[in-house]
């Protein structure tokens, strides 16, 4: 590391917290002397009408001024003019001790990518966080993440946290709101950053007024993100899911209704319901493979072998065979109806048998033109230009 470049960087994000900005910036000038780090400390104002920016420059730091609003546009803009090797970034409304920053700084100087702070395990005191966020939101929406993505974290919205700002920086990450701590976890595991946590502790910020995150429309965009960037738990999962109870269903219905108690029974009805849910599990899927290849086309996942690989095999012209098999399929259907009615002279017919056989046709047509849609919709996505 050149003897100019500072190791690290403490980037506060600042929207109107002149009251409690002084302390956090009195804190993390505190820990870089005790520690005898070489460091800087930047405080990226979104926008503040109280006085912040001049607070920031009068106490030493460097003023980060982003004209684009959110958490997540202010944390870039920050980011983006550090000069450390690595940062911190840390909420400024004093919520959590900016001179407690040596665990994260020595997980980063072990060559760890990634370091999260962890409230549940350091603790979170009383008033604090929202009972709704502490008992439902954070633990579903850390619970999905890792799930989805197999991070090993378990507080994946901790605004204290560090990084190598290299190692960032190539995640090229594009979110400007408060998902923006989700997409640094999730396109991190997606690279391969080296991940880990280390207990921090949550105090009640001291700002005196609401705190800029909405829970229920913040919580949305988070999840909204981590299923965006997971096709295989948005459409891949419930697809197959969807197809299964279709088929198991529908193969108890064809051959006629099924009694589950006295008086109580399925029967063609349930039959078209099996049929839709075939159909919805077709469509989820080619949705899913649609999605996997245009993200990874166009660098918003990474590549993967396995897909590749798979992808290899399921072309155009196969998916498009696959589909006229089953248009064929339900036409010979429909086909036999018509010639069961001219059979009866075209007079009446059993309800029920005749609305087996056309749930049956009808479901192999529909699921063919969908397969043969998405057949040239993946053509028109393969085309190449310069």
């Amino acid at each position: 590391m050149p003897d100019s470049q500072p190791e690290l960087s403490i980037v506060m994000p600042c929207l109107d917290e002149a009251r409690t900005l002084p302390s956090c910036l009195r804190k993390a000038k505190d820990f870089l002397v005790k520690y005898n780090v070489k460091g800087e400390i930047i405080v990226a104002d979104n926008g503040s009408t109280d006085g912040s920016q001049d607070i920031a420059r009068s106490m030493g730091a460097q003023l980060v001024e982003v004209p684009e609003k959110g958490y997540g546009a202010a944390l870039a803009g920050g980011i983006t003019a550090a000069h450390g090797r690595y940062v911190i970034m840390g909420d400024s409304d004093d919520s959590y001790d900016f001179t407690a920053l040596m665990p994260i700084l020595e997980k980063l100087r072990e060559g760890y990518e990634l370091v999260l702070g962890n409230r549940f395990a350091g603790g979170i005191k009383d008033g604090a966080m929202p009972p709704l966020n502490r008992y439902f939101g954070n633990p579903l929406l850390s619970g999905l993440g890792k799930l989805f993505f197999r991070i090993p974290l378990n507080d994946f919205h901790c605004g204290l946290r560090g990084f190598d700002r290299a190692a960032l920086l190539k995640l090229d990450l594009v979110t400007t709101g408060m998902e923006y701590a989700s997409e640094m976890i999730v396109r991190a595991a997606l690279h391969d950053l080296r991940m880990t946590e280390v207990p921090v502790t949550l105090s009640p910020d001291g700002r005196g007024r609401p705190p800029h995150l909405h829970p229920w429309r913040d919580g949305w965009r988070h999840l909204r993100f981590l299923l965006l960037y997971s096709p295989r738990w948005l459409y891949l999962y419930p697809g197959i899911a969807m197809i299964v109870i279709g088929l198991v269903l529908a193969g108890l219905l064809l051959p006629g209704p099924v009694m589950i108690a006295d008086g109580v029974g399925l029967d063609v009805h349930s039959l078209l319901v099996a049929a839709m849910a075939i159909l919805v599990g077709v469509q989820s899927i080619t949705f899913g493979f649609l999605a996997r290849t245009y993200a990874m086309k166009n660098g918003i996942l990474p590549q993967s072998a396995r897909y590749e690989k798979l992808a290899a095999n399921v072309t155009v012209d196969r998916m498009l065979m696959l589909a006229a098999v089953f248009i064929l399929i339900g036409m010979a259907g429909v086909a036999w109806a018509a010639q069961i009615w001219s059979a009866k002279n075209f007079g009446a017919l059993n309800y029920r048998d005749m609305m087996r056989i056309l749930i049956v046709a009808v479901t192999g047509i529909v699921a063919g033109l969908q397969l043969g849609f998405a057949a040239f919709l993946m053509g028109v996505m393969q085309i190449k230009h310069r």
